[in-house]
């Protein structure tokens, strides 16, 4: 599947600490970190931003921690990502 802009929330991206994002899809992680995947954003992303999304994974929701590690030319590319542990042992 493609990027839904829709589905992609900008966060606060003053002064010059990375920008904070999210973003829902229900494509995989594969899918995700594919370089050009979120071209349409190259003009608001910036490299060392990061990317919390809530993805799936074999069929599971996960959430997933990346960051942009390029975006040259319209090109953006992002890390392999981090998925999230959830454990919960009450």
């Amino acid at each position: 599947m493609a990027l839904v802009l829709t589905d992609f929330k900008h966060g606060d991206q003053t002064g010059n600490a990375p920008g904070i994002h999210c973003y829902t899809t229900p494509d995989n992680q594969a899918t995700i970190n594919t370089a050009g995947y979120f071209n349409n954003l190259s003009a608001t992303l910036d490299v060392g931003d990061l990317i919390y999304i809530w993805a799936v994974n074999a069929g599971t929701q996960v959430a997933i921690l990346t960051q942009v590690l390029s975006n040259a030319g319209g090109v953006v590319d992002v890390a392999d990502g981090t998925v999230l542990a959830a454990t919960d042992t009450d």
